[in-house]
């Protein structure tokens, strides 16, 4: 019976977000409303105390100083000087310019958060310099939207955090978790575009030859998303901060910055501050939304009985991820990834903790997949994001098929996660001792 009113609950939200309702009311319809009509007022007066010691966490707090700190980096110019930076390095390597949109994308998501801010931010850089050069669009294109995604795989990222208080998982565990995937996945799209656009540099023209003096010059602006990404991260594991302070000290040490490249104006601070707050409001909204459905769904103890009719079918580890697999990324063609990750959580952690999976293990997984459903068409976030910031009137299709490829390697590069457990799982336990 439980089952039955999980999978009721479930497709009416998916019913709600077809009709175009915010998913933010479609969770809130079936989680507070669903609760009211089974249990009464005393089920939505436990709502808001459960609301409330999940919300006071100090971890939460990390979300919009992150995002101040992305969009910091972003109106202070300093992604800017980034891809330059990076771009006399690697234009002359077979791909030129598109491996730079990786490497752009991968410093800025170690101090962003965010695949979307990541993507904007590097897509409005960098395609006016691909277009200058007569880079083919579709690679180019594909390249922005898939390397944008490593925003919330590559710590710090506000998915991990969100998914660390759905799954009451250590945020810090976590952050150590997605290093190595991030990294190992940014290379892996750089041998792509390696193997199968590496003409496209030396046809299109690269960057004029400059002396080695001036690239050295330039790398000093490869300095502040290193510095902040050490401090932040460094202090975490090395015990000095929390999520929260670490994500404080890196605000402060990008306002340093900022005000070095004198950029640092109140119009700045100002704009910078309500992106931030918007940002920060929506996800916090779709949260609390999570909170109350996960009240619901533990009262019910559907949780309970789905694991245990899961178990039933005596699947292996592997069977089980392998399920999850593809449901997430059939989940992903219509969902957008925060949806997905805070609609889903509550009722897969139990699941999956019951199989013997670690939950920090899991997190990574799930972020990959959220990784997917950015670039998966119809509701690919990151593919509308690219879309939106060129100028040149070409098709939404060329942002879909230069995306494509990389879709099947984060797919392939999830498969390989689960056969070697421990790529995700060395760093953490690593920091931890173990």
């Amino acid at each position: 019976m439980n089952i039955v009113i999980v999978a009721i609950g479930f497709c009416a939200m998916l019913g709600l977000m077809f009709l175009s309702f915010p998913v933010a009311v479609a969770i809130v319809a079936v989680g507070a409303l669903g609760g009211y009509l089974m249990y009464g007022m005393p089920l939505v007066d436990m709502m808001g105390g459960v609301i409330w010691q999940s919300l006071n966490s100090p971890s939460m707090l990390a979300i919009p100083l992150f995002m101040m700190l992305g969009e910091l980096l972003l109106r202070g110019g300093i992604a800017d000087r980034m891809f330059d930076a990076l771009a006399v390095w690697l234009a002359r390597l077979p791909g030129g310019l598109l491996h730079t949109n990786i490497a752009t994308c991968t410093l800025f998501s170690a101090t962003s958060g965010s695949s979307v801010a990541t993507a904007a931010t590097v897509g409005t850089i960098a395609l006016p310099a691909l277009q200058q050069y007569k880079y083919p669009m579709r690679p180019a294109l594909g390249s922005l939207a898939a390397g944008g995604t490593l925003g919330i795989l590559i710590p710090p990222s506000v998915n991990l955090l969100v998914y660390g208080q759905l799954a009451n998982t250590s945020v810090g565990q976590l952050f150590a978790g997605g290093v190595v995937p991030g990294l190992l996945m940014a290379l892996l799209f750089s041998v792509y575009i390696f193997l199968f656009h590496g003409r496209a540099g030396r046809e299109a023209g690269v960057l004029a030859e400059m002396p080695l003096w001036q690239k050295l010059v330039l790398a000093k602006h490869l300095v502040p998303p290193f510095v902040i990404f050490g401090v932040v991260m460094g202090s975490i594991y090395g015990g000095l901060a929390t999520p929260t302070e670490s994500a404080a000290i890196g605000v402060v040490i990008a306002l340093c910055f900022v005000a070095l490249n004198r950029r640092l104006t109140l119009d700045l601070l100002v704009n910078c501050s309500i992106q931030a707050a918007r940002t920060s409001g929506m996800v916090m909204i779709v949260l609390v939304c999570a909170l109350l459905l996960n009240v619901t769904i533990s009262m019910t103890g559907a949780a309970q009985t789905m694991t245990q009719w899961i178990a039933s079918f005596e699947l292996s580890q592997l069977g089980l991820l392998l399920v999850l697999l593809v449901f997430y990324v059939l989940l992903g063609t219509f969902m957008d990834a925060m949806s997905m990750l805070v609609l889903t959580v509550p009722i897969v952690i139990p699941i999956v903790i019951a199989a013997g999976i670690d939950p920090v293990w899991f997190g990574i997984f799930i972020v990959i997949m959220c990784e997917v459903a950015l670039i998966t068409p119809p509701v690919g976030m990151n593919l509308f994001v690219v879309q939106g910031v060129r100028n040149d009137g070409g098709s939404y299709g060329d942002v879909i098929r230069g995306a494509a490829p990389y879709v099947v390697i984060m797919m392939g590069f999830a498969i390989v996660l689960m056969i070697f457990p421990q790529i995700v799982m060395w760093l953490p336990d690593t920091l931890a001792g173990r």
